[in-house]
């Protein structure tokens, strides 16, 4: 895996640049990346073990992994670009007082532009911020926590409101 940085060829960078030995930027033959060009063509000649040294001891590069280019798998896996919980829906069981839920309505913005309106429940919200930090356990504690149970309130209108702003905040 390659880290943030420069462009190489076969990686392009952000902005659609591909560094060239043409576009003034120094190549290297040896290895096939680009050298910025304030790291090639200043070369001390006061002592030639110095420059030596330098040669030798130099870090690699710092090289950009381009996950932009259409078609790419990691391009395919990201669609959304931002949600939004809407408002909602309390859904009420076949008993009276059993078995009711709340339903949050959701907007999710598409790269490609379009909304899309989902509905979920808290425990899908759960599921997810779980799968997170499976997938991603060094981020876990960086992860907002989803706002809490209550039997007592859930359905109450004030509740609702803060499990709102707290679904939303873990979100973002």
């Amino acid at each position: 895996m390659e880290t943030a940085g420069f462009s190489t060829a076969s990686h392009p960078a952000q902005n659609g640049h591909v560094a060239t030995p043409d576009s003034g930027e120094a190549a290297t033959a040896h290895d096939h990346h680009i050298v910025p060009p304030y790291w090639s063509g200043h070369k001390r000649r006061d002592s030639v073990g110095s420059d030596a040294s330098l040669e030798h001891d130099r870090p690699a590069p710092i090289r950009l992994e381009d996950h932009t280019v259409e078609g790419s798998d990691q391009n395919r896996a990201l669609w959304a670009k931002h949600v939004t919980i809407d408002d909602y829906v309390i859904v009420s069981g076949n008993v009276p007082g059993m078995g009711d839920y709340v339903v949050w309505n959701c907007t999710v913005q598409t790269l490609d532009g379009g909304p899309m309106k989902i509905r979920k429940r808290y425990s899908e919200f759960d599921e997810l911020r779980q799968r997170l930090a499976q997938t991603f356990p060094h981020a876990e504690s960086s992860m907002p926590q989803l706002p809490p149970k209550s039997v007592i309130s859930r359905f109450r209108p004030r509740f609702l409101e803060r499990r709102k702003e707290g679904l939303a905040y873990f979100l973002k």
